[in-house]
């Protein structure tokens, strides 16, 4: 075959998508739905939420929900939901192609769903065909890319593209543009994670609108580059991730059968960094051996290098910083056997137990954790007490990961909880978590849109 005729990166990303979608995949894609709802409605509640609403305010109506009980363009709505998944830390993620892949694509395949006047299958499958590719760019730019560039935002452009061309119901030839322009688009650097601020947000909501204008100009006839990944001047190579030909093959021609990615995307339990849960979990199983952590002298902490590139933060002094570090993660598990919205905040920071704690923790990488990564994230915790023993728990997988899985019924309770936690009352919560699980049945996502309009109408009137 001419190389004229070889099939792109982005073809071959395409051909993938034909693979049957079962109603377990789709029940998946609901899952996820509800999971990354809860994040966002609990978004609203921040001041980057307000910040948002408040310009979002000022923006030209349109047919489409957005949080905050606000009717705007299919764009508008795909910024303003796809900038709140992030805020509080509980997405999901992808481990290998560390992808966050909801924070993205969900807000864009909502949009275009409502926009389209879609069946709940056409949205559903969307998100799943969205999740693989968000997914894959994800693995192709693999852990170079991610210390340089939020690859959320940057791979999951893509992924909302994908969705969003999937309810367009494109063709072969206006999808590959559609990710073609997506690639034009995608962008977002990591200097957002070293100062104050809100551009994180910034960067999951333009992708999202990103993805919802990429598919809308492919539909009109705006064509761009076959190769837009891996060209001579394509994304992969300018933001040097460019991965050798085996990684390359083994991303775009995955075995016969291979199930939905959408399967292999971790849950989280603990509103915090993802790098921070394996070690949060070791201090957890050894809080019910320690009846006094004022008895704990010592405590050490191992995980991967990049967990402490991202976590390694002894004087966390804002609710942000609590949630990336490692050693307050580990002092709250240790002290109380949990980790919870609450536990973020200034006064938890001021405890002081907390900081006697924090001020015993030493953190380290090995080359054992390191060597798992991004395959899998791993901890261990060893605890020195006053009367000479030395405790000590690891886990190569966070609660949350697929080899060590949250229950649905757990996935669902804590939705109910943040979505509680963000002012919403028992009732129209249990409501919109039951209409989006019935999605894979629902003859049509009328009810989830009243649903949606009714609690944010109920969150409106109560205080911020």
């Amino acid at each position: 075959m001419s190389a004229a005729h070889t099939p792109s990166w982005t073809e071959q990303l395409l051909a993938l998508q034909g693979r049957p979608i079962t109603d377990a995949d789709r029940q998946r894609a609901a899952l996820h739905l509800i999971d990354w709802l809860g994040c966002v409605l609990l978004g609203h509640t921040s001041p980057a939420g307000q910040a948002l609403h408040r310009w979002a305010a000022q923006a030209a109506p349109g047919p489409c929900w957005a949080v905050g009980g606000l009717s705007l363009r299919s764009e508008d709505a795909a910024l303003v939901n796809g900038s709140l998944g992030n805020i509080d830390e509980l997405d999901d993620l992808h481990r290998e192609a560390v992808v966050h892949p909801a924070d993205t694509l969900m807000a864009a395949a909502l949009a275009l769903a409502q926009r389209e006047q879609a069946t709940p299958h056409a949205l559903l499958d969307a998100v799943v065909r969205g999740y693989e590719v968000a997914i894959r760019v994800g693995l192709l730019a693999g852990t170079a890319h991610y210390q340089h560039w939020y690859s959320t935002a940057t791979c999951g452009v893509f992924g909302a593209a994908t969705a969003a061309a999937s309810l367009l119901q494109l063709d072969a030839t206006q999808a590959l543009h559609a990710l073609a322009q997506a690639g034009m688009q995608a962008s977002g650097v990591w200097q957002c994670r070293l100062e104050p601020g809100f551009s994180k947000q910034l960067a999951t909501g333009r992708s999202a609108q990103s993805g919802v204008l990429a598919a809308d100009l492919a539909a009109a006839g705006m064509a761009g580059p076959r190769h837009i990944l891996e060209g001579q001047h394509g994304w992969l190579a300018a933001t040097g991730s460019l991965p050798d030909a085996t990684r390359a093959r083994a991303v775009l021609a995955p075995a016969p059968g291979t199930p939905w990615l959408i399967h292999a995307v971790s849950f989280k339990p603990w509103p915090a960094c993802r790098h921070v849960h394996p070690a949060m979990a070791c201090a957890m199983q050894l809080h019910v051996q320690i009846a006094d952590v004022g008895e704990i002298v010592r405590i050490e902490v191992s995980s991967y290098q990049t967990a402490l590139d991202f976590a390694d933060r002894a004087q966390p002094h804002t609710t942000q910083q609590a949630r990336f570090s490692l050693q307050h993660a580990v002092a709250v598990a240790l002290l109380r056997g949990d980790f919870g919205l609450a536990d973020t905040l200034p006064e938890s920071l001021a405890q002081s137990a907390l900081v006697r704690l924090r001020a015993a923790t030493q953190v380290h990488a090995t080359s054992r954790w390191s060597r798992a990564y991004p395959a899998h994230y791993g901890a261990q915790v060893r605890v020195w007490l006053r009367d000479g023993r030395r405790l000590a728990a690891e886990v190569a997988d966070a609660p949350g990961d697929p080899e060590n899985p949250l229950s649905n019924a757990a996935v669902l309770a804590k939705a109910q909880r943040v979505m509680q936690a963000a002012g919403h009352g028992s009732q129209p919560v249990t409501a919109l978590i039951q209409a989006c699980a019935d999605l894979p049945h629902a003859a049509s996502l009328d009810g989830l849109w009243q649903i949606g309009r009714a609690s944010c109408r109920e969150r409106v009137s109560s205080p911020v």
